[in-house]
């Protein structure tokens, strides 16, 4: 059933208006979530750019000629689409609640659940309204958080309930994604002070990131195994040690070997995924 209707004149029959209806929340799902997710993960890069720092890189440079307003279009760019985006699926929630719950089953969907809470984590680190130390970023850090941990839970705990091999045989390129909620969680609890909290979630992160890593180069059989519209999820495997050297920054204070070595990681990992062709 559509939500509206138009009328033709004459007395013509009522004619159902497809521009929008309850189907169209069949469509929606968590993966669209990744549009925020690439929108708040540049505006962060974009601050962390600019932070007062003792290297003379032209990059960092070249950021602070470009107008402040520049950087808050970019994080109210990100903000809106992650609002809309979440409102759109709390509306699937009450909608199509068995939908959401097949997600929520499904050995893939469950990962992008991860997405939006990441998003807002990032975006959280990325404000330029209020510090890191302020009542707001504490209360909103708990509130994103959470969830992350009860979805570790759920996935973690069938590990451990359901028998072995259900890892090497439900492991895919999006289970990253909770690898990456915990390093952003681990490096907001560091940018609060919160030193215990944010090794605790970076050591969670990092021990699930070396199993999965182990374990999908063992069994992954290429592009040719995912579909051509999930293929980006291969990008992932960057994006995880990316956020593990920044979370270690962010953790010990300094830009050091270790964050060093994880920066170098995502980067060879890069160059792997975007390799010439020609060369091959």
């Amino acid at each position: 059933m559509s939500f509206s209707t138009y009328v033709v004149p004459n007395g013509a029959k009522r004619i159902p208006n497809q521009a929008f209806s309850f189907d169209n929340f069949n469509e929606i799902h968590a993966g669209y979530f990744r549009i925020s997710l690439s929108l708040c993960s540049q505006a962060l890069l974009w601050k962390t750019l600019d932070e007062p720092s003792d290297g003379v890189q032209a990059l960092r440079r070249l950021l602070r000629l470009l107008p402040y307003a520049a950087f808050i279009l970019l994080w109210s760019l990100a903000l809106f689409s992650l609002v809309s985006l979440s409102l759109i699926y709390i509306l699937r929630c009450f909608l199509r609640f068995e939908m959401v719950k097949n997600e929520f089953l499904h050995h893939v969907g469950v990962n992008y659940l991860f997405a939006p809470w990441i998003s807002w984590l990032l975006l959280l680190q990325a404000t330029p309204f209020f510090t890191a130390k302020s009542v707001y970023y504490f209360v909103l850090w708990w509130t994103f958080t959470v969830p992350i941990l009860a979805l570790d839970i759920k996935i973690y705990g069938q590990y451990f309930t359901k028998g072995k091999r259900l890892l090497s045989g439900t492991a895919n390129p999006t289970s990253q994604l909770s690898v990456i909620g915990n390093l952003a969680g681990a490096r907001a609890a560091a940018e609060m002070g919160w030193r215990e909290s944010a090794i605790c979630m970076f050591a969670l992160g990092m021990t699930h990131y070396l199993v999965l890593f182990v374990t999908l180069y063992q069994r992954l059989e290429g592009n040719k195994s995912v579909p051509h519209m999930l293929r980006p999820v291969f990008f992932l495997f960057l994006a995880a040690p990316s956020m593990a050297s920044l979370a270690w920054d962010s953790i010990s204070g300094n830009f050091n070997n270790s964050s060093k070595m994880l920066f170098f990681l995502s980067l060879f990992l890069f160059l792997s995924l975007v390799r010439i062709r020609v060369l091959y």
